[in-house]
């Protein structure tokens, strides 16, 4: 058997230390920001599943499915627990099903320490949490050339399903269901074999598969209703409804609709380099939004803004590795590439048939190369005053730097909603070459 290397990143300080890095200023973007508050999201909850229409559904001794996903969804954990809560107060006996497609290495065990990771254990929620990728054919699509469609195995089983999820754009394709109840359905319950059904005739083909997939589970599986949640710019919980299953098909378009209308951006709409301190699945499925920053895995999509690169500095603590999105940067550091765990990542990529978001691209030794070779590499600009943008990750754009290149249009008053916040400074970078 062969030996097995690991290759060595090579000092490129003497090419790239006469780089110029330009000073840097903070800035406050400011967005429309309706918000539920956590402590009220039970009472809510409560509230809604009282109702006739759905609290007739839930009977005394009944097993019910809780979906939750492997997104970092605001309040995920208190939204998962009240469902739960409610579903006791009826006599019914609630346990939660990881409802996320091949994420989490598509194992068993993958998925429940996801959810563990956001506060989502059996000791939390007070009910059991049933993480396995055993699932069952149920029907088939309705199409010329049908197709199986498969779900968990104990969600079926189960006396009745409550999908709680996020409704939010997609981050590869357009169409009326993108990310949400459809998709939780199709994709989420459907495990490794639903992701890799609806995700292999690519993204071209998402927004009409998603909800093929989505109807076909809603006419022949125990689908209760749904309790989807809509966030604000800043993170934050601003909405939650309840749906019922029949009402699913007719109303998430324009949830979907509402959840567009809040998603954050960076005010400027282009750069020379676009500086990403983390990415991370809890920030984005692709580890950094494109909605965000503009690195589409697929042309199906489009926003954001544009960069010529892009530097990704760090991949965050709660993402266990998964770099997945670090292929659609341009430069990255030793730390980010000493965290990736390529079991987590390499399953998501093969089963939505997308590879690039897990290819590694060129590896500097700290921050401050990182970022150098992305200023150095850029063609067609000023050198000695290049437009970088700095954000700490895609979900967090209340507080982002930009270079002085932007000092006058920033002081302006021309673009809404932004306010100068410091003084351009350099950047301070740490003896080993990396940001304080």
């Amino acid at each position: 058997m062969n030996e097995v290397y690991s290759p060595v990143v090579p000092d490129m300080s003497p090419f790239l230390k006469d780089t110029f890095i330009p000073k840097m200023f903070r800035v406050r973007q400011e967005f429309p920001r309706p918000k539920i508050e956590r402590d009220k999201l039970p009472g809510i909850i409560f509230e809604l599943l009282n109702q006739e229409k759905f609290s007739s559904r839930v009977k005394s001794g009944m097993r019910i499915a809780i979906t939750a996903g492997s997104r970092g969804i605001a309040n995920n954990d208190i939204t998962t627990k009240a469902i739960a809560d409610w579903v006791k107060s009826r006599g019914a006996k609630p346990f939660i099903v990881p409802a996320m497609g091949s994420h989490g290495g598509a194992t068993a065990e993958g998925q429940a320490a996801i959810l563990a990771g956001y506060g989502i254990t059996e000791q939390n929620m007070n009910c059991p949490i049933v993480s396995s990728m055993e699932t069952v054919k149920i029907g088939m699509t309705d199409e010329e050339h049908p197709r199986d469609v498969f779900i968990d195995k104990n969600a079926y089983e189960s006396d009745g399903i409550i999908l709680g999820c996020r409704i939010k754009p997609h981050t590869a394709f357009r169409g009326p269901y993108e990310s949400g109840m459809m998709k939780m359905m199709a994709i989420g319950l459907g495990k490794q074999y639903g992701a890799e059904a609806c995700h292999e005739q690519g993204f071209g083909n998402m927004a009409r598969n998603v909800p093929l997939f989505g109807k076909c589970i809603l006419k022949n599986a125990p689908v209760l209703f749904g309790v989807p949640t809509i966030e604000n710019a800043y993170d934050e919980t601003c909405k939650i409804v309840a749906v019922a299953s029949e009402d699913i098909e007719s109303e998430e378009p324009a949830l979907l609709k509402e959840a567009f209308s809040y998603m954050p951006r960076i005010l400027v709409d282009s750069c020379d380099v676009l500086i990403v301190d983390a990415i991370g699945k809890n920030f984005s499925g692709d580890g950094m939004d494109p909605n965000i920053t503009g690195t589409f895995c697929s042309p199906y999509a489009t926003g954001g803004i544009n960069a010529q690169r892009v530097a990704v500095l760090d991949v965050s603590h709660e993402s266990h590795g998964n770099g997945i999105g670090l292929g659609y940067s341009s430069a990255t550091t030793t730390r980010v590439y000493a965290q990736l765990d390529l079991a987590a990542m390499y399953p998501n990529a093969i089963t939505c048939t997308v590879l690039g978001g897990v290819r590694i691209p060129i590896v500097l030794r700290n921050d401050k190369e990182c970022i150098q070779c992305c200023i150095k590499s850029c063609n067609e600009i000023d050198k000695s005053n290049p437009r970088v943008v700095r954000i700490p990750n895609s979900l967090h754009l209340e507080h982002i730097m930009l270079s002085e290149s932007y000092w006058d249009i920033a002081n302006s008053g021309k673009i809404d909603g932004l306010q100068v916040e410091s003084e351009p400074e350099y950047m301070s970078f740490n003896s080993e070459g990396n940001l304080w």
